[in-house]
């Protein structure tokens, strides 16, 4: 484990934000969405299919506009902590994200990642082999219903940024989660009021809905993909040693160079949880220095899309496994009679 603390000493020194970057980086990312957005709505006089087309180039920019408002959560986007989160509020009004709450709660998961004792917190539900072995069979049907791909990367991503965020998460005394959702939703509330106005409601749910929905979906796919992969770590608490975790449950999602740019380079993630106050700009330059880390936890395109049948955590063999390994396993270990 010594070797793994090493590293949030080797990267400190990327760590600080550049406001005159971070301008570029804001502008560069806002100016092609709003283009666009306004490209969906001229496109509806041509036909709905056009403005389909045009709502994945339009999401994307939005995912990135998510990227950024990671980044101010994290506090490495501008040097300013007040101009960090009210820039990050205000784009909570576009990601449908109330900042604050969201914000909250992805500090716990950083915190825990990789904790088999402190899971339920800004992460995908997930089992160990043996917590899912001891459900009921309704349970157990609910559990694989939720790890179903249509579920968690279609219908699941939907429901969670146009209703979910609708409400504050969890139970605290603490009233900022309930301002936090709230003063976004109002936020959101105006934002719709106005373009209902300037193009009619119609147009605007034709716009505002696919947009939303297929973002979701790319970044409820670039999180699964981040920790869930096959040889992420989950360690109970005694074992578990926060700098190991960030190193080798976070994925190095190796995406092409235009995919890379689109999602923040979040994909360079073992990274993000080493360090998150490196803005999302230089953490290419930190893989470029330090090229042992592009091996650790690398997947490609295709290496990803063959995580997504992986649902539970293997204790024993340390690794992810599918529902049709896990029945596998039990006909192995319980052969029927001759």
């Amino acid at each position: 484990m010594t070797d793994d603390k090493i590293w949030g000493r080797r990267l400190a020194v990327y760590k600080g934000s550049n406001n005159a970057r971070a301008f570029v980086e804001l502008c560069v990312t806002l100016v092609p969405f709003i283009a666009l957005y306004v490209a969906m709505w001229a496109s509806l006089s041509v036909g709905y299919w056009l403005t389909l087309i045009l709502a994945f180039p339009a999401a994307a920019m939005l995912v990135r506009l998510f990227a950024i408002q990671h980044d101010c959560g994290h506090g490495a986007f501008l040097t300013s902590k007040k101009a960090n989160d009210w820039l990050g509020r205000t784009l909570g009004v576009f990601t449908f994200t109330p900042y604050d709450d969201w914000r909250r709660e992805h500090a716990i998961h950083h915190a825990g990642s990789g904790n088999l004792d402190r899971r339920g917190f800004g992460d995908i539900d997930t089992l160990t082999v043996a917590e899912y072995s001891a459900l009921s069979k309704p349970r157990k049907i609910k559990y694989w219903l939720y790890r179903h791909p249509i579920v968690l990367f279609v219908i699941g991503p939907a429901w969670q940024f146009l209703l979910r965020h609708r409400w504050p998460t969890g139970k605290t005394k603490n009233l900022m989660p309930f301002l936090s959702t709230h003063s976004t939703n109002i936020g959101i509330a105006l934002f719709s009021v106005a373009m209902i106005w300037l193009i009619g409601w119609r147009a605007y749910l034709m716009i505002q809905i696919p947009l939303i929905a297929i973002a979701a979906s790319v970044g409820v796919w670039l999180f699964y993909i981040q920790h869930q992969f096959d040889e992420t770590h989950w360690e109970n608490n005694p074992h578990w040693h926060r700098e190991h975790a960030a190193l080798h449950g976070s994925s190095y999602y190796d995406l092409p160079q235009p995919l890379m740019w689109l999602t923040g380079n979040i994909g360079i993630h073992h990274v993000h949880h080493i360090s998150s106050q490196i803005p999302f700009h230089a953490l290419p330059r930190v893989v470029e220095d330090y090229p042992e880390l592009k091996e650790i936890g690398r997947l490609t395109i295709w290496e990803s899309i063959k995580c997504i049948p992986l649902t539970l955590w293997d204790e024993e063999a340390k690794r992810m496994v599918s529902f049709r390994q896990f029945r596998r396993s039990l006909r192995l270990a319980n052969p029927l009679p001759a």
